[in-house]
């Protein structure tokens, strides 16, 4: 695919299959390391990267009924990202829920709060991050909203963002733009390439880099 996509000409799922492998660190360098959703790591298997995009839910602190709700609704390529204000005293997310996730095809889970049934999540195949992990189970009994703007992790994240996780972390941004972005990121993998390659060469000098 060229790097020199004009704004807004790539499909969506063009642009979901291109960043599928654009490193968060890349990414965050090219947003002027501001976004990031700080605090969460991921409790799925290394290797598998969050691309998606955000299906937002806010539920109330140890409490998953929206989160059910959201499930409902979920379709390919949604990844469901949940502020559940950061409480970490009850999982909001279990392994019924994410079998049920796994068979609307979604791309992954973002909890701002706990997860539970963690050997599960480990050994499946879609991706998950949360702040921490307990055995506790939650409440269903609601308030909450869907697809309204929500804070995860610090950052303010949107319906219909871009959802980005790998092993360093998970951040997102508006799909306006993100075609830039995108180029901005391969052109940095391009350069930081051409550095490994002079470093292994024997030629590197540190005014190659900008860190």
């Amino acid at each position: 695919m060229a790097d020199h996509l004009t704004q807004e000409s790539m499909s969506d799922q063009e642009l979901l299959e291109a960043f599928a492998t654009a490193p968060t660190a890349i990414i965050s360098d090219n947003l002027d390391r501001l976004p990031g959703m700080v605090g969460l790591r991921p409790f799925h298997g290394s290797g598998r990267q969050l691309v998606g995009r955000a299906l937002t839910v806010r539920v109330a602190p140890g409490d998953n009924f929206f989160a059910h709700k959201a499930l409902d609704i979920a379709g390919p390529n949604d990844a469901i990202i949940i502020d559940a204000s950061g409480a970490t005293d009850r999982a909001i997310i279990g392994g019924i829920m994410l079998e049920i996730g796994k068979s609307r095809q979604i791309a992954g889970f973002v909890v701002d709060g706990a997860i539970r049934d963690v050997r599960e999540i480990f050994a499946g195949n879609l991706p998950c991050y949360a702040r921490g992990c307990i055995h506790r189970g939650p409440y269903k009994n609601g308030p909450g909203t869907l697809n309204a703007p929500i804070t995860v992790g610090g950052q303010v994240v949107l319906p219909g963002d871009i959802v980005v996780g790998d092993e360093d972390g998970v951040l997102s941004f508006p799909r306006a733009g993100a075609e830039a972005l995108l180029d901005r990121v391969r052109a940095q993998e391009r350069k930081e390439e051409e550095i490994i390659a002079s470093i292994r060469a024997g030629t590197y000098t540190n005014s190659y880099a900008k860190s």
